[in-house]
């Protein structure tokens, strides 16, 4: 799955690694719902911290569609709540 996260440019996640990016956007739901900022500030960096640990970057150069897209490391609270579905980040 291609992953774009806002500001930084895309990377490839192998399906693979799904149950752990899945286990995390599902903390941030909960912490969001319970305007946890702490919490979200932590897991919403975790969340990132995975898929550029897990993932490949693609070159600056391509734009490929992305079947995520993840907000910006200093993204708030209010900004995310925005993006995100009754889903979450990630797809069903």
């Amino acid at each position: 799955m291609i992953v774009r996260i806002m500001g930084e440019g895309q990377v490839t996640v192998a399906d693979s690694h799904f149950a752990e990016l899945n286990a995390l956007d599902d903390e941030l739901l909960q912490e969001m719902e319970g305007g946890d900022e702490a919490g979200f500030r932590r897991t919403l960096h975790a969340l990132l911290d995975a898929v550029r640990r897990l993932g490949v970057p693609l070159p600056d150069d391509a734009l490929e569609p992305s079947e995520l897209i993840l907000p910006a490391p200093d993204a708030s609270l209010a900004e995310v709540r925005e993006m995100l579905s009754d889903d979450g980040l990630l797809p069903g």
